[in-house]
């Protein structure tokens, strides 16, 4: 294996080691959101794009290489030669072989990479979204505490009230009832806000979720489907 190859497949074993460890089902989101949020992630940040296409450029070359090589190495017969040269026929499978294992290393690679830039923005994306459901929560809480105290406050007002206070109270009372229910009525229309909001983020994330899988679906088919020609192509030419 020449030493560009040797690079792709070191890449490649990188790769599923990351998605591995991106796979982990006790480690939450939050805490690889905290990861990704290092300092030393924020001085790479700024070459990340850049980098990630330039790998994928890099792959596709390979893979487009590779493909030239099995169609160079599919195509060819020993003919007459073969008789001279016994060695010749296996020096051309052996070939043949090198260039469907530089295929299979390229394309896996290529594949896994887009996979991972996916993976790791859905867990940066769900660990958003967990962190603002929990606030959404926590307010709507604080805001049942709220109702529940106004609540109290109302019931002690509305006995001053008809213990007979005199007018001067009753105008008082009347007035903190009020400025107390408008109070309310803000704390519980920010929870309702706050509340609509969060569940448009978790609904988009969902569709969004639906859609990485049926795009990761008709990827694996593809692949397949690539394989099974490789496949059939490998069967005519034995």
């Amino acid at each position: 294996m020449t030493l560009q190859w040797t690079a792709v497949a070191t890449f490649l074993y990188v790769e599923i080691g990351i998605l591995l460890l991106l796979c982990i089902p006790f480690i939450s989101a939050k805490r690889w959101q905290s990861i990704f949020k290092l300092n030393i992630w924020n001085k790479l940040s700024p070459f990340w794009n850049k980098g990630f296409l330039t790998m994928i450029i890099v792959l596709i070359v390979l893979f487009l290489d590779a493909v030239r090589e099995v169609k160079k190495y599919s195509a060819s017969e020993p003919g007459k030669d073969a008789k001279l040269h016994p060695n010749m026929y296996d020096h051309l499978h052996m070939k043949l072989f090198r260039a469907q294992r530089n295929l299979y290393i390229s394309g896996f690679s290529l594949f896994l990479w887009l996979v991972m830039r996916r993976v790791i923005t859905l867990i940066n994306q769900l660990a958003t979204a967990t962190g603002t459901t929990a606030a959404v929560q926590s307010q709507a809480e604080s805001a049942n505490q709220a109702a529940k105290k106004y609540m109290e406050d109302n019931e002690l007002l509305k006995q001053a009230l008809t213990n007979g206070k005199d007018e001067k109270a009753t105008a008082e009372g009347s007035e903190l009832l009020r400025k107390e229910l408008t109070d309310l009525t803000d704390e519980l229309k920010t929870s309702e806000d706050a509340l609509k909001k969060s569940q448009f983020e978790s609904e988009a994330m969902k569709k969004q979720s639906e859609g990485l899988t049926k795009e990761y679906d008709r990827l694996l088919m593809e692949h397949q489907e690539l394989q099974n020609q490789l496949a059939s192509g490998d069967k005519k030419d034995d």
